[in-house]
């Protein structure tokens, strides 16, 4: 029979002590930093990262387990803390000589998809984001992006679907 010391602990939210709560983030650091630099590119990645465990720490008793898990929650949160950034970047046309990127062709194949990748809709480049690059599950990138599964399958078939019309890849 087991006893209360062989179940396993189930953590309800956030932790109230900072200790508790650096130990609850940790595992989702990683994901956390790919998500903001592929949202707000340009922008310091780790200065997201600090944002977001900032309103998380500030937000830790609105979390709801039933809504999602842990990391989807601290992505959501990094995914508006680096749109935000992304919107405090000055615009393209204000770049001087010295700042214009320079031309590299080991670069070439990934340029033509992070060009790709722009052109996908806001929408579209979260899903690919959430899903690909922060190896999210499809319930956790439905999370983040308060919507149902059914619509992040959607939109990622439409995802790949445009991004093979766009880097002309055949099947």
């Amino acid at each position: 029979m087991p006893t209360m010391t062989d179940e396993p602990a189930v953590v309800v939210g956030p932790p109230a002590d900072g200790a508790g709560f650096v130990e609850w983030v940790r595992p989702h650091l990683p994901a956390m930093a790919r998500l903001a630099g592929r949202l707000a590119v340009g922008a310091d990645r780790d200065d997201i990262v600090q944002d977001s465990l900032a309103r998380a720490w500030s937000k830790r008793s609105q979390y709801d387990a039933s809504r999602g898990t842990p990391s989807a929650w601290l992505l959501a949160i990094t995914a508006d803390q680096a749109r935000k950034a992304a919107r405090r970047l000055r615009p393209a046309g204000e770049f001087d000589e010295h700042d214009r990127p320079v031309s590299r062709p080991d670069l070439d194949a990934r340029m033509d998809v992070d060009h790709a990748l722009t052109s996908l809709s806001a929408r579209q480049r979260l899903a690919v984001d959430c899903y690909y690059f922060a190896d999210l599950s499809i319930a956790d990138t439905a999370a983040v992006m308060g919507c149902s599964e059914g619509t992040v399958k959607s939109t990622l078939s439409d995802a790949r679907s445009r991004l093979r019309t766009l880097l002309e890849v055949s099947e």
